[in-house]
């Protein structure tokens, strides 16, 4: 079965995983990379900023524990899910094509439903240097899901076919 034939529910299966992958090289790249910004702009990132603003909002006082695990859950989540949703169009992209949907998965994010719900101001306000973090690790996202879907992909077609059960049919003595 070629890519392109995929069903829906593979498509986002295989984009959700990729996704979750691609957010794993991101984070990396985010930790990494946090550490040389200035001090006065080495606060949290976006992951917790957003974790931060949401309970503010909400009147919820949250420990520094828990928010750390909720920005961690929720980042991976929206790795995953747009990861899916990046797959249900393409499920065989290049990496270019992975850079470039991580860019527009950063700007509808921080110039577009972020700021439109209120949760952080958007990326025109943050300092310079964190905007080209945030986009470079967009752009990590993005080319790092696309290898991980063409894995997905071609374990498919390979290792996860169907096939003869030779292990079945050996014995060991």
């Amino acid at each position: 079965m070629k890519d392109e034939k995929l069903k829906l529910g593979t498509r986002l299966l295989i984009g959700g995983i990729a996704g979750f992958v691609g957010t794993m090289a991101m984070t990396s790249a985010m930790r990494r990379l946090h550490r040389h910004l200035p001090e006065k702009e080495r606060y949290p990132l976006p992951p917790r900023e957003i974790v931060d603003s949401v309970a503010e909002t909400a009147e919820v006082a949250v420990e520094d524990e828990t928010a750390k695990d909720i920005a961690t859950a929720a980042h991976f989540a929206y790795g995953a899910m747009m990861g899916a949703m990046l797959a249900a169009m393409n499920p065989n992209p290049s990496k270019r094509t992975g850079a470039l949907a991580g860019t527009a998965v950063w700007l509808a994010s921080y110039m577009g439903w972020i700021p439109a719900l209120n949760v952080l101001e958007p990326a025109t306000r943050h300092p310079k240097r964190r905007n080209f973090l945030m986009i470079g690790v967009h752009l990590a996202w993005g080319a790092a899901t696309a290898s991980a879907m063409r894995e997905l992909v071609a374990a498919r077609e390979s290792m996860l076919a169907a096939g003869r059960d030779k292990d079945a049919e050996s014995s060991i003595d």
